[in-house]
Order: C-alpha cells, then sequence, then structure tokens
C-alpha cells in the first residue's frame, strides 16, 4: 500500500492535482457568484466560507508532518509549503471580502471596527502572525535567515492555530452554535500536541 501511494505522491500530476483542490473552493465560490448560489446573503456566505477554508487548510498545512513522520511517506513534505500558501492565500481573500462587502474599503470604519470588536481583532491578529510565515516561506529566505532562526520563527504558527479557533468560536458564540468549533479545536489539538510532544521528547 505504502510503495502504491509513494508512487502516486511521486508522480507529476500529484502536484497539480494539489493546485486543483487548493483552488476548488475559490472556483466554487466565483460559480456561486455568478450563477446566484450562495444564498439570501452572498456577501456573508463569501466572508464566512473564505474563513472557514482558511482553517480547513490551516489544517491540512499542520496535518502533513504527523502523515508524513507516522506513515513512513517523506513525499509528503512538498506539499507542506504548498497548502501553507494557500492557507494565506484564503486568509488574504477572507480579508479582502470583509474589507469590500462589508466595510466597503473604508480604513477609517475597518480601523475602527477591528478595535471595537474582540473577534475581528483576534482574526486580523492571526492574518497579521501568518504574513511573516508565508514571505518567509521560499528557499531564499531559509537561506537568508538560517534553519535555526527560520525554524523559531515558523513556531508562530502555534499562535496562528490558537488565535484561527478563538475568532471562529467568537465568531460563533453569539449564535450558540459550537459544535464546528470544538472540531476544528479538536483537530489542531491533537495536531498540536503531536510536534509539542516530538519537539519535548527530540534531544
Amino acid at each position: 500500500m505504502n510503495l502504491f501511494v509513494r508512487s502516486a505522491l511521486r508522480h507529476r500530476s500529484a502536484k497539480p492535482i494539489a493546485w486543483l483542490v487548493g483552488l476548488l473552493p475559490l472556483v466554487w465560490l466565483v460559480w456561486g457568484a455568478a450563477y446566484d448560489a450562495l444564498g439570501a446573503n452572498p456577501a456573508e456566505y463569501v466572508i464566512r466560507a473564505t474563513g472557514d477554508w482558511t482553517l480547513r487548510l490551516l489544517c491540512l498545512t499542520l496535518a502533513i508532518t504527523p502523515l508524513r513522520v507516522s506513515l513512513g511517506l517523506p513525499e509528503f513534505a512538498k506539499f507542506r509549503r504548498l497548502f501553507g500558501l494557500f492557507t494565506y492565500f484564503y486568509v488574504v481573500l477572507h480579508l479582502l471580502c470583509y474589507s469590500w462587502l462589508d466595510m466597503g474599503f473604508e480604513l477609517e470604519d475597518i480601523a475602527h471596527d477591528i478595535a471595537k470588536r474582540p473577534f475581528i481583532w483576534v482574526g486580523f491578529s492571526a492574518f497579521v502572525l501568518l504574513t511573516p510565515l508565508a514571505a518567509t516561506s521560499f528557499n531564499a529566505a531559509i537561506r537568508w535567515l538560517g534553519a535555526k532562526r527560520w525554524q523559531h520563527l515558523h513556531k508562530a504558527v502555534y499562535g496562528v492555530a490558537a488565535l484561527a479557533v478563538l475568532h471562529f468560536f467568537w465568531m460563533r458564540a453569539g449564535k450558540n452554535n459550537f459544535a464546528e468549533v470544538a472540531v476544528y479545536a479538536g483537530v489542531l489539538a491533537l495536531l498540536l500536541g503531536w510536534r509539542m510532544r516530538r519537539a519535548i521528547g527530540r534531544p
């Protein structure tokens, strides 16, 4: 089974398929907007959908290393950067959709809203923390920073994950809908717990 999976992951079509997977949510949103299939409040749907996909892709990105190590499939490593950048792509879309569809690109109103509403402030903080991780995800940045400093910088992903779940929790708190929040919190707790346990056990 492992030989089959490794062969599939090494195939030249593996990366294009991963790109397609990452772009499918955007394709769906564009199609839905074009054909009026986003419900009674399309603006709210798009803002929430881009946020949801940011969280899902963050979970997927964090799952790649545990999968690689646990299953003995080093080929998974080549997808980590790709899905990490897709995570950032969707958080940028999420912020742009909020700024445009909700706030009309009124910068003063956006700044006031971020300061006034804790769940938006927390979400914006996660975006700020994620930005240097996306900017330094390339080989040239790793060489420039040095592997040790690069690894320390990218540990900020733990803070990003915690802030993302808190943002999602506060957003759903108004409707007392915590089931989905619990799923994401559980998944991220398992993934981050695995990483922390491995880091503690490492000489």
